[in-house]
């Protein structure tokens, strides 16, 4: 076999794989955005965004991931940090750490439905305290705030471990040379750590945050258990154009508003974590 040739067939499966999964259903979405009984239109995006949900879904899109990600990022930082330094235990505290990855967006809603709902066991716990003499219904249409707090905490406890998992596979690529060095030049555990450890963390920590921001656009089935159409989210209304109101071009529209923030903050986060080529590991 030609060598030139083999590495263009070895791509050629991932190739194929990207173009009918990926790239062909991505242009039937843009057609159909920019049509409307097979003429060409902007009428979609501007009904989509004349719609009265449309500011209140971008806003709490936006305020979601700008919450959780944060938060998701210190958690998972001090997490890889403490599986690092683990002598011993390290697999089982690094599985226990990870058991939410293996649990559904759905599944993840309905388990914190049950802590939130009216009769779960938030409420059975505060009235076996005696904290309070009936059910509180945290999920009413009317506590929009607590809603949006329990979708923030269930996304917290359900997607923290994927940022987890990348920042320790980068942290165990920092050579330990280095922290000996800084060692010896008496860095104590915190300059250590910024000074060291999230320097030669950024190519990690890029990967790790741009994969949940993208993630945080895409939430709702944590949202549908627990909130349904009380907290409306992008994604959650691209469905409802699409079944619920039966209009494929605004759903196709509200898509691909979707797609472009989710390239524009990769871009920036790219720009402000890239790491020069002189100064990898």
């Amino acid at each position: 076999m030609n060598g030139k040739a083999l590495p263009y067939l070895l791509l050629m499966p991932a190739t194929l794989f990207l173009c009918v999964f990926f790239l062909y259903p991505f242009a039937l979405v843009a057609f159909e955005a920019v049509t409307r009984d097979g003429a060409f239109t902007l009428d979609n995006f501007r009904t989509m965004a004349g719609s009265w949900k449309f500011p209140a879904t971008v806003r709490n899109t936006l305020l979601l991931a700008a919450i959780v990600v944060p938060i998701q990022l210190a958690m998972a930082l001090l997490m890889a940090s403490v599986v690092s330094r683990l002598e011993s235990g390290r697999s089982a505290a690094l599985y226990i750490f990870a058991i939410p990855l293996g649990i559904s967006d759905l599944a993840a809603g309905l388990i914190w439905l049950a802590i939130f709902d009216q009769s779960g066991f938030l409420n059975t716990l505060l009235s076996g305290l005696g904290i309070v003499d009936r059910p509180i219904m945290f999920l009413g249409y009317q506590s929009k705030l607590t809603i949006f707090i329990a979708v923030a905490l269930a996304e917290i406890w359900r997607a923290t471990a994927i940022m987890m998992v990348i920042l320790v596979a980068g942290m165990g690529l920092i050579p330990k040379e280095y922290y000996e060095a800084a060692e010896v030049f008496g860095a104590g555990p915190w300059k250590r750590f910024v000074r060291v450890t999230l320097p030669l963390l950024r190519p990690s920590l890029q990967t790790a945050i741009i994969l949940r921001v993208i993630l945080a656009f895409e939430v709702f089935a944590v949202v549908a258990a627990l909130g349904g159409t009380n907290l409306p989210v992008l994604m959650g209304e691209t469905y409802n154009w699409q079944f619920t109101l039966q209009d494929r071009n605004v759903a196709a529209a509200s898509a691909l508003l979707i797609l472009a923030i989710s390239i524009g903050f990769t871009l920036f986060f790219l720009r402000v974590l890239r790491v020069p080529k002189e100064a990898r590991i």
